[in-house]
């Protein structure tokens, strides 16, 4: 079974696209059915399969995230013990906890089934530049 890992270099907290990544890799491995899963290996990003069309809906979702886990600087966040890293690190693992680190993609006729709208996203919580890990993996 078909397996490869790619790498996004993140400039800061935000949505990375990697669809055409993803597809290039099913389309070179896929010719029938299967299940693609995603898993980034990662504790402080995640992943999302969120609409591709509007570059608003990105900042919008980021924004979002902001405002509901921000920096432990803030001084809503008080109560976080885990500072060491920066005060975007604990807040980046919630983020990632809030949403997840796998998925898994249905694969028809060697195409990935995702909707019109759908691109697949590396949501990067932290603050620095980071390179990012994403094992692909192809199931029949």
């Amino acid at each position: 079974m078909p397996q490869t890992t790619i790498v996004i270099s993140t400039r800061g907290q935000g949505l990375y696209e990697f669809t055409d990544e993803a597809a290039e890799f099913v389309s070179a491995n896929g010719r029938g059915e299967g299940l693609l899963t995603l898993f980034v290996r990662h504790t402080s990003c995640s992943l999302l399969i969120q609409e591709n069309a509007d570059p608003d809906v990105k900042r919008d979702l980021s924004a979002f995230f902001g405002r509901l886990v921000p920096p432990s600087s803030d001084p809503s966040m008080r109560w976080v013990v885990h500072t060491q890293e920066g005060p975007d690190d604990m807040p980046a693992h919630i983020k990632a906890a809030l949403t997840q680190v796998s998925i898994g993609i249905p694969v028809n006729a060697g195409r990935m089934a995702l909707g019109t709208w759908q691109g697949l996203y590396l949501f990067e919580h932290r603050d620095r530049p980071h390179r990012r890990e994403i094992v692909l993996h192809l199931g029949r």
